[in-house]
């Protein structure tokens, strides 16, 4: 599975996929829930993808609020140009609020979330290019954020890091690797890279063969 997944993202979810399709598989007969109160108790789905696959597999009027969606309803609706802090209750029904009727409501929140990701972007939006006919933070004259500046999320050197470079070995490995092989992965700081080794342990991302070699889930035969 973690060799499927590749460089997919974090390798945590593709765990939490293959859990969550063994649940479907069980306990819902193959089919994906369409409620979101059931999806949200599925492994790996939050309240995020729970609406969305409510939205988009299932056609229903729910709103799907990601950061894109977020800046748009703030600009266009409140005239400031960052969301500020998340509120999933305020958030939910700001767009709830500007959703169409059911029939296009899930190509409404796409767009919405286009706009965000290509137009209405966070650092140099191309408002020229906006098609609304109306966004409060252009007729307020584009006020500046008045909250701390956010800073983008380290990646260099973190564990997150370590923990792909680790993968990186095993999932290039025919077979279980030993704690040597595995080492070489990163040797600038050895603390780290054992604490990184450890929590793949703890997370199952990562097994220990009887003698003592490494190997990703299921492969160490």
């Amino acid at each position: 599975m973690l060799r499927a997944w590749g460089k997919l993202g974090y390798p945590r979810r593709a765990k939490r996929l293959h859990e969550c399709a063994t649940v479907i598989a069980r306990d819902h007969n193959d089919v994906v829930p369409d409620d979101i109160e059931i999806l949200v108790t599925l492994p790996g789905v939050g309240s995020y993808t729970a609406r969305a696959v409510a939205c988009f597999a299932y056609r229903q009027r729910v709103p799907v609020v990601d950061t894109n969606v977020r800046r748009v309803v703030a600009r266009a609706v409140h005239g400031r140009a960052d969301a500020g802090a998340p509120s999933v209750p305020r958030d939910h029904a700001d767009v709830l609020a500007l959703l169409p009727h059911r029939e296009t409501a899930p190509e409404f929140s796409v767009a919405l979330m286009e706009l965000g990701a290509t137009v209405c972007t966070a650092r140099t939006p191309r408002c020229g290019l906006c098609p609304l006919d109306w966004c409060a933070w252009r007729h307020a004259g584009y006020p500046p954020s008045d909250g701390p500046p956010r800073r983008g999320q380290a990646y260099t050197g973190t564990d997150r890091q370590v923990r792909g470079r680790l993968l990186d070995v095993l999932r290039a490995a025919e077979f279980p690797v030993t704690r040597a092989e595995l080492d070489v992965a990163w040797l600038t700081d050895t603390a780290q890279r054992d604490r990184a080794l450890e929590s793949l342990l703890a997370d199952a991302l990562v097994t220990r063969t009887v003698d003592g070699r490494f190997a990703l889930p299921g492969e160490g035969f």
